[in-house]
């Protein structure tokens, strides 16, 4: 259950195997059917989650805009909560949903800056995790803004080639922020030419 976590943590620090010994302590396996909720709106972040197996979506959706707007998928070896929440103990303003049956290891914030006081080199691998987040926030806000559909799609094929088998097109096409029939058409055009 653990291999992976450990896998991700070496790729970014030197963590002995005493050190993940007690990170793992810290952790609760947790597993989700799919279209089971990790997280509702207006409940509070009280856990971030490391995807073992399986796929996550986080959307918001709203009352003024009917329909829904993906913000992140989360597949193996990836982390998510609401931030925000999680750090602030605000309400969230996302849901998170399991898109498949999903394994998960969950760590509450306490639980979260115990193990930083006890294993040091977690808070830099959480660091460099949030310094990627936050590049990657940036560059997907330049994306939104700069890139047509068609780039955009592009974009997210090389960086997830899988993603079209797993998420359903209408998640993909908010997550890119176009219409389903928008992504239908740049698809049948990159099938097209291949």
């Amino acid at each position: 259950m653990f291999e992976l976590l450990h896998q991700k943590m070496l790729e970014k620090v030197s963590i002995t195997a005493e050190e993940f010994e007690i990170c793992k302590q810290s952790f609760t396996a947790r597993k989700l059917r799919k279209h089971q909720y990790f997280l509702q709106q207006d409940d509070i972040a009280r856990y971030t989650a490391f995807v073992i197996e399986g796929a996550l979506r986080m959307f918001a959706s709203g009352e003024k805009k009917p329909g829904e707007l993906t913000i992140q998928f989360a597949f193996q070896g990836w982390w998510i909560s609401d931030n925000y929440s999680f750090f602030s103990g605000e309400p969230s303003v996302y849901n998170i949903e399991a898109l498949e049956d999903s394994s998960i290891l969950v760590i509450s914030k306490q639980a979260w800056e115990e193990l930083f006081d006890r294993v040091p080199k977690v808070e830099r691998y959480f660091r460099i995790l949030l310094q990627n987040n936050y590049v990657a926030t940036q560059r997907r806000l330049v994306s939104t803004l700069c890139q047509s559909a068609e780039e955009k799609y592009q974009t997210l094929i090389k960086a997830q080639p899988d993603i079209i088998k797993r998420v359903p097109q209408h998640m993909i096409a908010s997550y890119l922020g176009i219409t389903p029939e928008t992504l239908s058409r740049i698809r049948r055009q990159t099938a097209r030419l291949k």
